[in-house]
């Protein structure tokens, strides 16, 4: 039998035609690696794992840079997009003061009554005036709707915007004036309305409290019972009149009353001027009461009922409506928030809760 021959060695590295080879990557080309028991004791590290551990770091770096860059494309992306926000609402957005509507061809006015009427509100007279002047002003007015939904106000307030109106109706005969209201046309809301050429209403609105009111509270039994003594310096005999603190006074009272009773005249005179024989003969309508707008129309405060777009379509004849309210810009509404938010995030930092300006 022949003998066979010995296997042959395989060829070495070194015995490689192309000359000596690198080691085989550990990561992506070496032998797997299989847990050894913790009894065991580790090999010696050799050349192939220093190239190992040099793969992972080089991994792992590589991994940390690309998680770098990641995070700053994404903030440069939202800063991006936040100051694009900005550039469109402070060049693109349409301001709403009245006096920058375009308007093209025959409307109808709108200006809003809205809140309390008082100074450095929305329903001040300045707006009011100003909204009521753009709109007469304009060529394409065919006539002019004074939405309100108002509790009242400031009596002078309202006094200025109920004389401005009756100077531009008069300026202006060919454009007439109605008052709509929504929720509410009660006090200095309805003295504003009087002036008005007709007033509607919707039968469940609230209008009237034709009257004049000065509340107060009185604190004298409770410092009594509480044991501390009321120092009141004045130079003036009624200089402390209505001090909450002190007993009122008889002749302090008449004083108070006599005052009120002149601006409760004047509002009587005002609705009579401008309501006319509209007015049915029932002394309860100048006694602070109010009713709803369907029983308005019985006591001759409402002329219809009807909303604005029935008044601006059926009454005026023209329905396309356009504002000429005067609102604040985008501007100071944008800097108004800030510093309430600014004021909200200090009181909720010092404990205080839900700050807010008053």
């Amino acid at each position: 039998m022949k003998d066979q021959d010995p296997p042959k060695p395989s060829p070495s590295a070194s015995d490689s035609p192309a000359g000596p080879q690198k080691p085989a990557d550990a990561w992506t080309n070496g032998p797997e690696v299989v847990a050894q028991p913790a009894e065991k004791k580790r090999k010696k590290a050799g050349p192939g794992d220093k190239d190992w551990e040099r793969d992972v770091m080089n991994r792992l770096a590589f991994a940390a840079l690309n998680e770098q860059r990641r995070a700053r494309r994404w903030s440069v992306f939202f800063k991006s997009l936040f100051f694009i926000y900005l550039f469109v609402l402070f060049f693109y957005v349409p301001m709403e003061w009245g006096d920058s509507t375009i308007s093209t061809g025959k409307h109808t006015a709108l200006v809003e009554l809205e809140g309390v009427i008082a100074t450095n509100t929305a329903a001040s007279a300045d707006n009011l005036v100003s909204s009521l002047r753009r709109a007469f002003k304009d060529e394409d007015t065919a006539g002019i709707i004074l939405r309100i939904n108002s509790p009242g106000g400031s009596p002078v307030q309202a006094g200025y915007v109920y004389d401005e109106i009756k100077r531009l109706r008069g300026k202006h005969p060919n454009i007439k004036l109605y008052a709509v209201v929504t929720d509410i046309c009660a006090s200095g809301g309805y003295y504003i309305a009087a002036a008005a050429d007709e007033i509607y209403a919707n039968k469940a609105s609230i209008v009237g409290s034709i009257g004049v009111l000065m509340d107060g509270f009185g604190f004298v039994d409770t410092l009594e019972k509480v044991g501390v003594e009321r120092r009141l310096m004045i130079a003036g005999e009624h200089k402390g009149i209505l001090d909450p603190f002190s007993p009122l006074k008889s002749n302090e009272v008449r004083h108070v009353q006599g005052l009120l009773d002149g601006v409760h005249q004047q509002f009587i005179d005002a609705v009579k001027a401008g309501r006319g024989d509209r007015l049915s003969d029932n002394p309860d309508i100048f006694s602070g009461l109010f009713w709803n707008g369907e029983e308005g129309v019985k006591l001759g405060l409402v002329d219809g009922l009807g909303s604005s777009s029935y008044v601006a379509r059926e009454v005026i004849g023209v329905d396309k409506i356009v504002d000429f309210t005067a609102r604040p810009d985008y501007f100071e509404r944008f800097a108004d928030r800030l510093g309430a938010a600014m004021a909200n995030v200090i009181g909720e930092n010092l404990g205080l809760g839900n700050a807010s300006l008053r």
